[in-house]
Formats: structure tokens, sequence, C-alpha cells
């Protein structure tokens, strides 16, 4: 009988065991979180964009005629006298080649010439003829006019005549010189590029820098032939730098001409200050990295200090501020989260999390402020999980 009770109290042991781990099993289990503390500090709201230095006044040396640039010896970085250093040297383009037939159309060409030359120099040999004898008989005249053999009209025919033969002589002079330059024009189209020839005397273009400063890059090195307005050079002054930063049309909307910003990341061990002193009224469309189109708008910023390191072209992060305050109530971003069209954050309560709706302010990309809802010192749930809610068990995580 002892044995029956005995066996009888084990299995009701037994059944208590099992009965306290289906309790223990389905108790609530606290869920590990992380929290923040909601702080009263300083903040700050920052547009930060990437952008580039450039020079403010970049001077462009082109061509001002077509010709044969000489090999340019100036290369980037060397620096340059406004007025006096050479840039560029322009020389005449050599004349084009010759081929057989245009050759023998150009022999042909210069032979008419010479032969044009010879009848001119003949015609003007005849009329130096017959200018002289109408002079000879103008001198006649003058003597039979004296004792009155011959009448005065008869002598000022003989005069007449000598101004005529005159005019002809002179308009064969001029007929001689104009086959002459004709003759010339045709030989100077036989000249070959090599060959010698008035171009080996003819002055050089050269193109001299405009302003003080230095080469910031050099478009044409090697002697070859170019158009008018073609590029050469460009040429600026270091020192005086500002920097261009692409913003979202929404966030350039947000500053204007006086914002202050900060330059980081141009590889000085400190931040150069700088302002606002344009945003451009026009946008223009840009292709992100996702492929995704956005409107952008360039705003220009002067440099309060600069570094002799820096230079035209050189990647640059500006920092602009847009808001600021001494001290405000504000909580990690990454504690909030929408509950319908309100904000909303967990509030660890002992071990229990109580919802809050909160009313928030100005946001950066670390905090927010906290207009209404959470006071300082409350300790709200950082990255909330979609399984936490309004009463849940939880533990902080360490």
């Amino acid at each position: 009988m002892k044995s029956v009770w005995i066996k009888r109290l084990g299995l009701a042991l037994l059944a208590l065991a099992i009965a306290a781990g289906f309790v223990w099993a389905l108790r609530e289990q606290p869920a590990l979180v992380d929290v923040a503390e909601v702080v009263e500090a300083p903040m700050r709201v920052e547009i930060r964009e990437e952008g580039k230095t450039q020079v403010r006044e970049v001077y462009t040396v082109s061509a001002p005629i077509a010709g044969r640039l000489s090999r340019t010896v100036l290369d980037e970085g060397d620096p340059v006298v406004g007025g006096v250093t050479v840039v560029a040297a322009i020389r005449p383009l050599d004349p084009p080649l010759i081929d057989r037939r245009t050759e023998a159309e150009l022999l042909a060409a210069r032979d008419a010439a010479r032969s044009g030359v010879g009848i001119a120099e003949s015609e003007l040999q005849r009329v130096r003829t017959a200018l002289r004898l109408a002079e000879d008989e103008l001198a006649r005249a003058l003597k039979l006019f004296g004792p009155g053999i011959i009448s005065e009209s008869a002598l000022q025919k003989s005069q007449n005549a000598v101004d005529l033969q005159k005019a002809a002589v002179e308009s064969a002079e001029a007929t001689v010189a104009f086959r002459r330059a004709e003759l010339a024009s045709a030989e100077a189209r036989l000249l070959l590029p090599d060959a010698p020839g008035p171009q080996e005397d003819s002055c050089c273009v050269s193109l001299l820098a405009p302003v003080d400063g230095s080469v910031l890059a050099v478009h044409a090195r090697s002697e070859q032939a170019i158009p008018a307005g073609a590029l050469i050079a460009e040429i600026g002054d270091t020192s005086d730098l500002e920097v261009v930063v692409d913003l979202l049309s929404s966030d350039a909307v947000r500053i204007g001409p006086g914002t202050k910003a900060a330059i980081s990341d141009w590889g000085g061990d400190r931040a150069l200050q700088a302002t606002v002193r344009r945003v451009d009224p026009a946008a223009f469309t840009k292709v992100s990295a996702l492929g995704i189109e956005e409107q952008r708008v360039n705003a220009v910023l002067d440099l309060d200090e600069s570094d002799a390191r820096l230079g035209h072209g050189y990647r640059v992060f500006a920092e602009m501020t847009v808001w600021d305050c001494e001290a405000c109530v504000q909580v990690p971003i990454s504690a909030l989260f929408r509950s319908g069209d309100a904000w909303n954050l967990f509030v660890v309560d002992g071990d229990r999390l109580r919802q809050m709706p909160v009313e928030i302010g100005q946001m950066n990309d670390r905090t927010a402020q906290v207009i209404s809802g959470v006071d300082p010192g409350a300790t709200v749930v950082v990255h909330p999980a979609d399984t936490l809610a309004d009463g849940s068990l939880v533990e902080r995580r360490e």
C-alpha cells in the first residue's frame, strides 16, 4: 500500500514538472533593443554636397587666325606674366602640294603671263616711239608758227597729239606693271612647300598671356595646322579660387547669398570657411548614379580663406548651414517611425515599452528636433523592429 502512494506522488511531481516546463516555455520573452537618450543640445541642419574648386576668372588663349602653330613650350603650372610671356606662335600655312595636272595648268598660266608681259612691253615701246614723233612734230610746228606759215589751229593739233601720246605711254606702263604682277602671281603658285620663298621671311603672330597667373591647361602642344578660333591654352590665377557645388533644386531654395559653409574633405587637416555668393536662377537635369533624373542647381561659394595646395578643378565637400539652435530637444532619427500621419517612437518605461506620438521640427542626417511629446532624459528605442508594440517586454542590449 505504501509503494502505491509513493508511485502516485512521483507521477504527480512529474506532471507538475511538465506543467512548469510548459509555463516556462510559453512565458513572454523580453526583446533585445538598442536604446538612446533624449537630450537637449545644440543642433544644426546642413546641406552636404560634393563640389569642385575653380579659378574665378579663366582666360582662354585661342588662335586669332588660321595658320601653323609652333610647338608649345609651356606646361601646366608654369607661371606667366600678362603681356610679356609668349604662349604660342603662329606662322603661315605651307602651300598645298601640286599634282601633275595642276602643275601643267600652272606652267601654262605662267607662260601666258610671260607672253602678256612681252606684249605689254612691245606696246609700251610703240607708244613711246609715237610720243617722240609727236614731240618732233610739235617742235617743227612751233618753228613754223613764228613766221606765220601755219595757223594756230595746226599748232594746237600738234600739242594735243603730244598730250594723247603721253597718256598712251602712261597706260602702257601701267599695263606692263599689271602683266608683271600677273607673272609674279603665276610663279608664286608654283612654289613647293620646301622651296625657298617669301614665307621664310614672314613674321609669326605671337600670342601673349592675357594676365598674370599660371597655365591651367594646354590643349594644343605639338606643331600643327589650326583653324581660326582653335583652343590653345587656359590661363588663370590659382590664388583666386571659388567653389561650385551642384545642389538639388529642393535644397537650393533653402540657401541664398550670405549662407555660411565649411569646405571639408579637400585633403587638408582642417575645414575652410566659405560664403555663398550666388545661386544660379536656372536648373539643369543630371542623372544620378542610380539612374534617376534630378534637377540640379549650381551654387557658387567664395572662400573666406584659401590654401596654396588647392588648385583648379579639385574635389571638395561643402557643408552649408540652413538652420541651427543653441539648445533644443532632439532624438536620433533612427528612433522615429510613422504611425498613420504622425511620427512615433518607443519610450522604455522600466522593462516595458510605451508608444508615444511626437511632433518633429527640423531634421538632419543624424537627429531630429522634438517640439512636443517627449522630455529630455527619456530613453527611446533606436531601430525598432516590426515585432515591437506598445507594452512589449524589452531588455536593453549591452
